[in-house]
Order: C-alpha cells, then sequence, then structure tokens
C-alpha cells in the first residue's frame, strides 16, 4: 500500500524484482529510518492492495518496501474514552467492519471502507493506503473527509497530524514528505444528534470505480434542524473536493426542497471532473448533485431527522 508520492515507469517497462529489499521494522523511528535511508524510491507495505498490482504491471521500481504491519501503532483500532477513535494506518476493513461500536457511531465510514475490492481485499484493505494511492476515486476517501478525520504523520523531523483532505496533492501523489508515512488516523467522537453517509456511483453492481463519491456528515438539533455539516465529493476532480457552498446550503434549515436545490446546485459548481470510458463531464457533474441530495438525507435520518 503506497503512504508516500508514487513514482510510475513507462508502461512495458520491465523491474527487476529481486533487486528491490524488503524490511519489517518493528518501530515508527525504525520505519523512519529506513524510508529517509532508501537510495531511490521507497514504498510502504500495509495491505499490498494497490502496491502489489502495481508491481506486477511495472508501474513503480522501489529500491526497498517497508512493511509496517508489525508497528503496533498502525494495527491498532481503539475507542478512546473521550468517545473518538483511533485507526492503525494497516488496520484492515474486515477488521472494523466486525465491530460494533464503531460501525455504529460512524456508519458513513465503514460503508465507504467496506466498499474498497472485494471480501477477498477487504482483509487486507487499508485507509492509509486508499488514501496514500491518491486515486481521485478512492472510496474511502470522501467519507474520512467529511467525518472530519486527520491523519497522523511521522517522520525525520517528528510527528505532525494534518487532515485527511490535505494529504493528496493529484493523481498518485501526496503531500507527504520523504522519510514520512502515515502511522494511524483520528476519527472524532460521534456528535449527539449526529449522522453521516457515503453513496457512490459506479457502472457495474460490485467492483467496480466510482464515477462519483459522495460523503456527508451533519449535526441537527432538537427541533430537526441542520446545525453543521460537511460535504465532499470523490472522482470529480484530481483531488477530493469539501464542497463549503453545498453545506451552507443546509445549515440553518430542515432540509426543505428549497435548501436541498442549493445544495444540489452547489456540488454541481464544485465539480471539475475528466471524460473517460466511465462518464463524461455532464454526467459526472450532474450525478454529484443527485448523490449530494441522497447522502445528506441518508446521513438526516441516522441523526434522528424524522421530518
Amino acid at each position: 500500500m503506497n503512504f508516500a508520492p508514487v513514482a510510475y515507469k513507462p508502461k512495458g517497462e520491465k523491474i527487476k524484482m529481486e533487486s528491490i529489499q524488503f524490511r519489517k521494522p518493528e518501530t515508527v523511528d525504525e520505519a523512519v529510518k529506513l524510508l529517509q535511508g532508501a537510495d531511490g524510491n521507497a514504498k510502504i507495505l500495509a495491505g499490498g492492495t494497490d502496491l502489489l498490482v502495481q508491481l506486477r504491471a511495472h508501474m513503480i521500481d522501489p529500491s526497498v518496501i517497508v512493511d509496517i504491519k508489525h508497528i503496533d501503532e498502525t494495527r491498532e483500532l481503539t475507542k478512546n474514552v473521550d468517545g473518538s477513535y483511533t485507526i492503525g494506518a494497516a488496520v484492515a476493513g474486515a477488521e472494523a467492519h466486525e465491530r460494533d461500536d464503531i460501525t455504529a457511531d460512524w456508519p458513513g465510514v465503514i460503508e465507504a471502507w467496506d466498499l474498497i475490492g472485494s471480501t477477498q481485499i477487504q482483509g487486507r484493505a487499508s485507509l492509509g493506503g486508499n488514501l496514500c494511492n491518491a486515486s481521485p476515486a478512492g472510496d474511502s476517501v470522501p467519507a474520512m473527509v467529511a467525518a472530519g478525520m486527520t491523519a497522523n504523520i511521522a517522520g525525520p523531523d517528528g510527528r505532525r497530524t494534518l487532515p485527511v483532505e490535505e494529504i493528496t496533492a493529484g493523481p498518485g501523489k501526496t503531500n507527504l514528505k520523504k522519510g514520512e508515512f502515515i502511522v494511524s488516523f483520528n476519527l472524532p467522537a460521534k456528535p449527539s444528534n449526529g449522522g453521516d453517509a457515503y453513496l457512490r456511483l459506479i457502472p457495474r453492481t460490485e467492483m467496480d470505480i466510482a464515477v462519483v463519491g459522495c460523503g456527508a456528515a451533519l449535526t441537527l438539533d432538537d427541533s430537526g434542524t441542520v446545525t453543521s455539516a460537511k460535504i465532499s465529493l470523490g472522482a470529480v476532480a484530481a483531488t477530493v473536493l469539501v464542497v463549503e457552498d453545498a453545506a451552507n446550503a443546509i445549515i440553518g434549515t430542515k432540509l426543505e426542497p428549497e435548501a436541498m436545490s442549493a445544495l444540489d446546485a452547489a456540488c454541481q459548481a464544485a465539480c471539475n471532473p475528466i471524460d473517460d470510458k466511465r462518464g463524461t463531464v455532464e454526467y459526472r457533474t450532474k450525478v454529484a448533485g443527485v448523490l449530494g441530495k441522497r447522502v445528506v438525507k441518508i446521513a438526516a435520518d441516522r441523526a434522528g431527522n424524522k421530518v
């Protein structure tokens, strides 16, 4: 799994696998030293669901692969005393899915995580890898952004924390520095009267890449009025989008038709997608508004809205 910028090889150029070093550090400091001291391009292995595919396709040519699964911090999923969660970067989706606490508190995050590949892939797929693979269509990322998650990063200069939306810099690129990797994520405590959700559109019924993905998290007061909201879009720009105008359109409302129409328009206005075989610019833009309305309604229902 890739936690650093991806350097792609020209298509068809063979990679000498026997020249790649494989290391299994047991501490964060040891992993940082290996990454910092590597000659050439170093890669992190957590689940490997992207890394191994890219190696077999001769897309990357790392000098060293650093397996972080033997570092305790990367393998722990903990609910803290304040109700927040710390999720290790190498925790697999299948492990999180089996936890009743996080699936109840943040169903949207778990729904998005569950969409990364097949059942077999779920036994390995991690949030850190899905984020740092830096695909604009990564399913977990809009849900993580909407939930307000942050990433705990270790590197030669110590540790720092960044919002998830600030990790990716573009397709296949992150803002991590040489020697840095994501150790874990912070997921806030579920707010009172809060709810989240994630939806995507794909050409097939299962195991496809999102044409558009949308995550939403919001809170309501006792009257059903939206008091806070965060809405994010994936696969409609080079990186995940935080659509503040869409959130502002519904804050202070009870999701009346006028507010939902404004949200739809804001989601569409934020889009800057590409044309490809999975969807045109016009189609993706239209779908973004539709998904925005649907995902907000689901999140509101989960927050207790009965209007």
